[in-house]
């Protein structure tokens, strides 16, 4: 099969990472919305995200038994209509539950799944197609996870902007769509193979007792956490915290976040042949470091807000990073070192949000001091790189 009849799964998979886009970020946009028309208050919002990454967790941990037995297609095929399903029952739930938490709560759980396999099989299968630079053609993949997340909050922010947001509803429905047709396509394209004919892939033990593999299983929970402890809470850090709308804190908040993350991927992507990965991710961890000591210690508002779009350039390569540096050093991995390092991101993009939000509790709902305490996660992450070099 010739590299240009991949194409459309490369695009498909492009599609299937601004759809972990969507069901990663469409609810943090209405955290305050929810707080206000149901009543919830903020330490329970918090389970939101904490259940949603819990859930892809979850996923992460059991598909290591059943992908490579239904297969991949099949697999995909059901992570986008767990997507679908979920998005869609966000605004039918909540008024058919006894209390709307708890419908809120069922969708993001369907949605989670969704989420959680996608994450499992969007990197193998696009790792199987034909590609000269593996690790460029990652991190832009990754990139489009970042414009995913640019569209949710541009197109959100305009819709909420000219129809107001208490017409949420209907744009759920809409980002409900975008699932459905991409796991129609995902029913028809060719999907390439990461083993050869006969060839088996680590189990989960042989994986583990590589220490090289325990290593950067941590840095992937560091990679996101140091992700999405600025990422989940942007939005109601710049509303909340800084005390501007909420129109100007999703675009100054997680759009600038997204935009500036999604660049940097496209970079590597683009140049990643000429650039040594491990000083671009040293980097990048430096940055991330100064950028959450200024978002949480700056008393500038403005410089707050700068420090939370810078963030989003400093977190760019650790995902797709840690998940090249990976398949370069463990060719044979297959499913379960997929599994694994999803597993490993999952971890951390429930934790660091988790840590975030009760830290905030604990100092009456200050944001500042819960992105403080987040800064332990790029710190650890340049920790690990540098052991790695070793």
């Amino acid at each position: 099969m010739t590299r240009n009849q991949y194409n459309k799964t490369i695009t498909a998979c492009f599609i299937g990472y601004i759809v972990q886009a969507v069901v990663n970020n469409f609810v943090p946009l209405l955290f305050l919305t929810f707080q206000r028309t149901y009543g919830i208050p903020l330490s329970r919002i918090t389970m939101l995200v904490t259940v949603n990454f819990a859930v892809q967790l979850l996923v992460d941990i059991l598909s290591v038994g059943f992908v490579d037995r239904i297969g991949y297609r099949a697999s995909m095929v059901a992570a986008h209509a767990f997507c679908a399903i979920g998005l869609a029952a966000l605004p039918l739930l909540p008024g058919l539950c006894p209390s709307p938490f708890q419908g809120i709560l069922i969708s993001v759980i369907l949605y989670a799944m969704g989420g959680g396999l996608l994450e499992v099989l969007v990197s193998p299968v696009m790792e199987a197609c034909p590609s000269d630079n593996k690790e460029k053609a990652m991190s832009m993949l990754h990139s489009f996870y970042c414009w995913g997340h640019v569209g949710v909050v541009a197109l959100s922010t305009l819709f909420f902007q000219f129809f107001g947001i208490t017409n949420w509803k209907l744009l759920a429905f809409v980002w409900a769509f975008i699932p459905l047709c991409n796991g129609i396509v995902f029913l028809k394209v060719p999907f390439g193979t990461l083993m050869e004919e006969g060839e088996k892939g680590l189990s989960v033990r042989e994986l583990f007792s590589a220490r090289l593999f325990f290593l950067l299983f941590i840095m992937m929970i560091c990679a996101g956490a140091s992700e999405q402890s600025v990422s989940q809470w942007a939005s109601a850090f710049a509303e909340q915290g800084l005390g501007i709308t909420k129109t100007a804190g999703d675009l100054a908040g997680p759009m600038a976040f997204a935009v500036l993350m999604g660049l940097s991927r496209a970079f590597y992507g683009k140049y990643g042949d000429r650039i040594h990965l491990d000083r671009f991710m040293i980097s990048s961890s430096i940055l991330c470091i100064v950028s959450y000591l200024c978002i949480s210690l700056m008393p500038n508002p403005a410089v707050s807000l700068a420090a939370c779009a810078v963030c989003g350039l400093s977190v760019g390569i650790m995902w797709p990073g840690t998940f090249s540096k990976a398949s370069a050093a463990l060719p044979k991995g297959g499913t379960a070192m997929f599994a694994l390092l999803a597993l490993g991101g999952d971890l951390g993009c429930a934790g660091g949000p988790a840590l975030v939000g009760t830290v905030s509790s604990l100092f009456g709902d200050n944001l500042k001091m819960g992105i403080l305490a987040g800064v332990i996660f790029p710190l650890l992450l340049l920790a690990g790189i540098l052991c790695c070099r070793k």
